[in-house]
């Protein structure tokens, strides 16, 4: 006689099968989570609408401190490019881990001291031992001997510079010019001030690599050709005269 108890159907019908699995609401860290989102949504006024509010704010301070910080555009020095009243975006990682400023880009960066107690615009003509001339028989701004054709940027009317000048940019520091060489205070400017119009590379805040306002004006930032084909500066020229 078989004396194993045998399942009745009411057995077999209580058991979940192998296919069914027992849905599981969360593990005890999602539920722990959850529950901190919901005791801190209780504890704000306005719940869950606030602290969605205050993250994404938070992230926006956040990206701003250290990745991109928006710049409007103050006056006309950076015309046609960049028209007053324009939002650009600044690479504030652009310069960091050991990369440098280079010729044609344009930067903002913070004047105390050198330009006045502001942030500042300009594109980059000179870098570290660069030896920037004012001008050769073509009217030409030359780097390291070399003349630069600036037409593709310049403001229409604008001649390079009206103001002469042989400068070497010491190392660590930029000669900056506005593209609006008619309505613009730069390195040509300074000349006699302390620091003789070189802004420090570690003034540079960044990069601007972007126009993001207005949207019919938007437009990504693009180093000029025409500074590719600056040769390098003499080996040793430091210092700088004018």
């Amino acid at each position: 006689m078989d004396t194993e108890a045998q399942p009745t159907e009411r057995d077999r019908s209580s058991r979940p099968s192998d296919s069914e699995e027992i849905s599981d609401p969360g593990g005890p860290e999602e539920r722990s989570r959850f529950a901190l989102v919901s005791r801190v949504s209780a504890w704000v006024p306005g719940g869950r609408i606030t602290l969605t509010l205050l993250t994404c704010l938070l992230f926006l301070l956040l990206l701003s401190t250290f990745v991109l910080r928006p710049f409007q555009i103050p006056s006309g020095s950076m015309e046609p490019g960049l028209r007053i009243g324009d939002r650009v975006l600044v690479n504030k990682l652009a310069y960091r881990f050991g990369a440098q400023p280079q010729r044609g880009d344009i930067v903002v960066f913070d004047g105390t001291g050198y330009f006045g107690h502001a942030d500042y615009i300009k594109r980059v003509v000179g870098v570290g031992a660069d030896r920037v001339v004012c001008c050769d028989k073509e009217g030409r701004i030359q780097v390291n001997g070399r003349p630069v054709d600036e037409s593709d940027f310049l403001y229409p009317g604008d001649s390079p510079s009206t103001v002469p000048f042989d400068v070497v940019v010491p190392d660590g520091t930029l000669f900056v010019l506005g593209d609006h060489r008619g309505d613009s205070s730069d390195s040509r400017d300074h000349l006699g001030s302390p620091g003789g119009g070189m802004i420090p590379v570690g003034g540079v805040i960044g990069r601007a690599d972007w126009i993001v306002w207005p949207f019919g004006h938007a437009t990504w930032l693009q180093r000029p050709d025409a500074y590719a084909r600056v040769p390098a500066p003499a080996a040793g020229r430091a210092g700088a005269h004018g």
